[in-house]
């Protein structure tokens, strides 16, 4: 027996209509209520900085700022999104001005591979505007939700350290 009445056509999935400004844009788009927040980015936006790393919310690798605070895009719908400010990896710079996070990842070399960059720099933008971080020690704590695989945790460290106080000058984000 059929789900679908006799003669009635199967209706497919229905789509919703989501406003949000993205990296300084106001979009309007129509999303699947299943699609996460990490493949609208990749998929349909074709921002790819965001890295599917884990799938799971446990690497960090596609951590992007929802209204200034750091999220998971792996663990969040798109729908969830609805009328959020967010910024992602791509969206930091101003024009070719980098921003501070960005240029002291560059001077402190923290990064090898560079797959979990993007998610680390958003992490400590996030980070410089929950205004917790006072330390070395309270940096690495309040970043351990940012794996990386080749180690560069020591730079890292030292990058956010030194950006610190340029991001929270600047508003955190630029």
């Amino acid at each position: 027996m059929s789900a679908t009445p006799q003669g009635a056509a199967a209706q497919p999935f229905a789509r919703h209509s989501i406003r949000l400004t993205l990296n300084g844009q106001a979009r309007q788009l129509d999303v699947l209520p299943w699609t996460t927040l990490l493949d609208l980015l990749r998929e349909q936006l074709d921002l790819v900085g965001s890295k599917k790393g884990c799938d799971h919310g446990q690497c960090g690798a596609c951590t992007v700022l929802r209204d200034g605070k750091r999220v998971n895009a792996c663990l969040t719908l798109a729908v969830m999104c609805d009328g959020a400010e967010l910024t992602t990896v791509e969206g930091l710079a101003n024009g070719d001005q980098l921003h501070p996070m960005q240029q002291a990842f560059i001077k402190h070399d923290a990064f090898q591979c560079g797959y979990c960059t993007p998610g680390q720099i958003c992490s400590a933008v996030g980070l410089a505007n929950e205004g917790r971080a006072h330390d070395s020690a309270q940096i690495q704590e309040l970043m351990s939700g940012n794996l990386c695989r080749c180690g560069a945790y020591s730079n890292i460290r030292d990058a956010i350290e030194e950006a610190l106080p340029a991001c929270r000058n600047a508003g955190g984000e630029q």
